[in-house]
């Protein structure tokens, strides 16, 4: 393919093999060796032949911790001098507060440690509130890595276990559904390497897309299709979702009772999980509510409470059902009386009647009162927005590990005793206990376009390992290759032979805590 506009040259050294001509440049970031003619990229993109230079053709990415609205998002870290500023431009930051309560390195774009015996491409020491520090920063390249995704939403996606498909191609399964929500296990390693080409690449394309906060289109089988991106809402067949359930039927009738109190004889609050009736419920005896003689369909399960009223489906509460009387098999004689006022609700107040039984004790619809109706919008306001959240999920393993210490479990072990900060790209990681360094983030709290692909396939992902200078010498690092902040934005990686630096720089995002920040770092 024809190379992009490229900034800086990163400067990698060209490799060569005595087979290859020395028209092309051999690129060792990754296990393919891509073979690159002047003037193309490899076949991830990433890389490109400038005249005999292997180039990076992203950036290298730099957080700035700024706070100050008028600072752009995203700028070339430094213009040369001889270089004029266009007319109305923000000026750029010029390194005056050069140290690490202001600047950190990230892995976004920084290259990798393969063929795996090379240490981290920045090792970076710098000052942190007076603390001499290190970062090893890398890319890492996952195969063992998936996303966890959650779908706030009560509709029937699919069932658990089922098949999800990105383009016809098995890319991961439905697990099991959490309060309010449904979650979808999407990558991992059998899918990225343990099935057809096909599906490998269509497994890496579906998690890059979801990594860098793109829409992806799915169908489960036997269930929904549906849209899926960071951050915003789910299309489920079509239709954008809009509120996550306050609870389920059996925690709406708790927390509304007292405010339903007087204002209906019973309320039934339908959900495929568990549906509440007020009367039966703990709720309703503690109110002194008669009972009103309602018979439910389902599994009772505790006073008040029913599981299985209806099969799963896009209708009332995440049920298959479009009329909600059909869920009661009737009404006991002797104690329900003609007049009883009865609501029916979902969970989210997206779906709610009001009924009066007549004289042969069968529920009329009528006008919902309004003092009623006020109710079921306050339920309906105590929904959250329907959202898709998005976790990268990944192991960093040996080529990782050796890249910052020639012992890797000692990097792992000082993890585990917190005397290691993790980030990916800058963003703050959850490492799981137990063996190894799995790490999991929230990809909305990392830079835009974080993620890459190489054709092994695998996901490129940045990680970042911060930690005092005393604890990284402690642990057997790569001292001979820590240099300063100043000589990384000056230079760039350990491999870049003096070639100037293509670098951005970005304001932190505010949610996230600063990487050099408190504990486990700075006690």
């Amino acid at each position: 393919m024809d190379m992009p506009v490229l900034p800086e040259a990163t400067g990698r050294s060209p490799l060569r093999n005595e087979r290859m001509s020395t028209a092309k440049v051999e690129c060792n970031a990754c296990p393919v060796l891509c073979q690159i003619s002047e003037g193309r990229t490899g076949a991830c993109d990433r890389y490109a032949n400038r005249e005999g230079v292997l180039v990076r053709v992203d950036p290298v990415l730099l957080l700035r911790r700024e706070l100050a609205t008028e600072t752009p998002a995203l700028v070339p870290f430094a213009r040369p001098a001889a270089e004029p500023a266009a007319a109305g431009a923000e000026p750029d930051w010029n390194g005056d507060l050069l140290h690490a309560d202001e600047v950190f390195v990230t892995g976004v774009g920084s290259s990798t440690t393969y063929p795996d015996y090379k240490p981290a491409p920045f090792i970076v020491a710098s000052k942190a509130q007076g603390v001499d520090m290190v970062t090893v920063v890398t890319e890492g390249i996952f195969s063992y890595c998936s996303f966890k995704v959650k779908i706030d939403t009560d509709r029937f996606l699919g069932a658990e276990q089922a098949n999800v498909r990105y383009k016809g191609e098995v890319v991961g399964h439905v697990t099991t559904a959490e309060y309010g929500s449904q979650m979808l296990s999407l990558g991992g390693v059998h899918h990225l390497t343990g099935g057809s080409k096909k599906e490998g690449r269509m497994t890496v394309e579906l998690m890059q897309l979801l990594g860098n906060k793109k829409p992806v289109e799915c169908v489960i089988d036997g269930g929904a299709g549906m849209v899926i991106q960071a951050g915003r809402a789910p299309i489920v067949n079509g239709v954008e979702e809009k509120r996550m359930r306050v609870g389920c039927g059996s925690a709406a009738i708790g927390i509304f009772a007292r405010q339903l109190y007087g204002q209906a004889d019973e309320v039934v609050v339908v959900d495929d999980h568990i549906t509440g009736v007020l009367t039966e419920h703990q709720a309703g005896r503690c109110l002194d509510m008669p009972s009103s003689g309602i018979q439910m369909r389902g599994r009772k399960s505790t006073p008040g409470r029913y599981f299985q009223v209806a099969n799963p489906g896009n209708g009332w509460g995440g049920t298959d059902i479009d009329d909600p009387l059909s869920i009661i098999e009737g009404w006991e004689e002797g104690v329900a009386r003609p007049g009883l006022r009865l609501l029916m609700t979902s969970t989210t107040g997206e779906h709610a009647q009001w009924y009066v039984l007549d004289d042969a004790l069968r529920p009329v619809e009528q006008e919902m009162p309004a003092e009623v109706r006020r109710i079921v919008e306050r339920i309906g306001e105590n929904c959250e927005p329907s959202l898709c959240s998005v976790l990268f999920l990944g192991g960093a393993g040996g080529s990782l590990r050796a890249g910052v210490t020639e012992n890797p479990v000692l990097l792992t072990r000082a993890i585990k005793r917190a005397l290691v900060n993790v980030t990916c790209g800058g963003a703050p990681a959850y490492v799981w206990p137990g063996g190894g360094i799995t790490v999991m983030a929230d990809v909305l709290r990392m830079p835009d376009n974080s993620f890459g692909t190489v054709p092994t396939p695998a996901i490129v992902a940045p990680i970042e390992f911060s930690m005092r200078r005393e604890d990284y010498q402690a642990l057997g690092g790569h001292m001979e290759h820590v240099f300063s902040l100043e000589q990384a934005l000056a230079r760039g990686a350990w491999q870049n032979d003096g070639a100037p630096l293509a670098r951005r720089w970005l304001r932190m995002d505010e949610a996230n805590p600063w990487p050099l920040g408190r504990p486990p770092m700075l006690g």
